[in-house]
């Protein structure tokens, strides 16, 4: 009888996404394939601890981890991370092994982390050191599609369609507001967005009509993060698409959101059920082929890997589809955007899990042909 794989599925993190990973694990924790994979839990808290979550029932009951729950966890030879080792090098051959408690190897990590500190390529890299095959997005893919600035300026690079922005730094703005202001005014109007660089979920994004506006939305994106974008308003419908692959990936059918609230904010994607999902969106097949082919490009343009979902305007009267950004991890609870996509084009979310693990351990697998060392 083959071994069931066993997979850590990471989740928390000390992002402001904290309680949006946790419900996107459980929904991971219940859906996977229990024929083919074993899960192991391992939770990171508010205040950066690592934890081994044996029972994750109360911890997704209450939305978030306590530092004080589950057993201590780390990686070995990377300090910081916890007190008792849960992984140690040497029993699969010249690589890593991330260690439940009891022992046995981890063979696969589902980082199911969203935001700074888990998104962004920081943990990614630590699982690069660790030599564990890992769910989505390399470091460097990870880092620039977590930066907004970064992933518009490779974006920018590659041709493909955007809307006007500009990034702030928080020093900037704390040191001359009214210039900042005053800038931004002239260049953009009103109304405008401004969000934190490095978040998602809508945490910390304001839609500005006025300099009062403006001015609190500052404030509230520089709590976030030491760079903040600017983008101009952008009246069209709002499109998202799902990419799922490695070196050749493809694009789901594309949904649409109707937004409950002013724009599609924190409260209508995770709190109330009154904003529209329209999958698949009603779209001319003209626009669906654009839609997919831009997904696709925007996949590969920051090498992306395993999952990705992608998010455009459709500006109608003007029939120009318009790239806002792409989101390595994705949403990934059952009624997020990114599985509803892919259920909508066939996969269904157990099925989705399963296909994300083998392409973990395909990319994995394709790496390990490099070579290290120089002959």
């Amino acid at each position: 009888m083959t071994r069931k794989k066993r997979v850590a599925i990471i989740f928390g993190g000390r992002s402001g996404e904290h309680e949006v990973s946790v419900m996107s694990a459980r929904s991971v924790f219940q859906a996977l394939d229990k024929d083919r994979f074993e899960p192991v839990m391992i939770g990171i808290a508010k205040d950066g601890n690592w934890l081994e979550i044996p029972d994750p029932g109360p911890v997704f009951e209450r939305g978030q981890l306590r530092g004080d729950e589950g057993v201590a966890a780390l990686i070995a030879g990377i300090p910081g991370t916890g007190e008792a080792p849960v992984a140690q090098t040497g029993e699969t051959g010249d690589r890593a092994a991330l260690k439940s408690e009891e022992g046995s190897p981890i063979d696969i990590v589902f980082p199911v982390l969203h935001g700074p500190y888990g998104e962004d390529g920081t943990v990614q890299g630590l699982l690069e050191l660790g030599g564990l095959p890992y769910v989505g997005a390399g470091v460097a893919a990870s880092s620039v599609g977590m930066d907004k600035e970064l992933m518009k300026k490779v974006f920018l690079a590659e041709g493909l369609p955007l809307g006007d922005f500009q990034a702030v730094l928080r020093k900037g703005w704390e040191a001359q507001p009214q210039q900042v202001l005053d800038e931004i005014e002239e260049r953009f109007g009103y109304p405008c967005f401004v969000k934190p660089v490095n978040l998602g979920s809508s945490v910390g994004i304001s839609k500005a009509k006025d300099r009062d506006g403006l001015t609190r939305a500052f404030d509230l994106a520089a709590q976030y993060d030491r760079k903040i974008l600017v983008e101009e308003f952008i009246k069209g419908r709002e499109i998202e698409c799902s990419v799922l692959g490695n070196d050749n990936p493809r694009a789901s059918v594309p949904g649409e959101i109707i937004p409950s609230n002013e724009f599609y904010d924190y409260n209508a994607k995770y709190v109330d059920d009154t904003s529209d999902l329209v999958i698949p969106a009603p779209l001319p097949q003209a626009v669906i082929n654009r839609v997919q082919e831009l997904s696709v490009r925007a996949f590969k343009a920051v090498d992306c890997a395993g999952m990705a979902r992608v998010d455009f305007f459709y500006v109608e009267d003007e029939d120009r589809v318009v790239l806002n950004e792409i989101n390595t991890i994705p949403g990934f609870t059952k009624i997020s955007m990114y599985p509803k996509l892919w259920e909508a084009s066939g996969v269904g979310y157990t099925e989705l899990i399963s296909r994300l693990l083998d392409l973990a351990v395909e990319r994995f697998e394709d790496k390990g042909r490099s070579k290290t060392t120089y002959e």
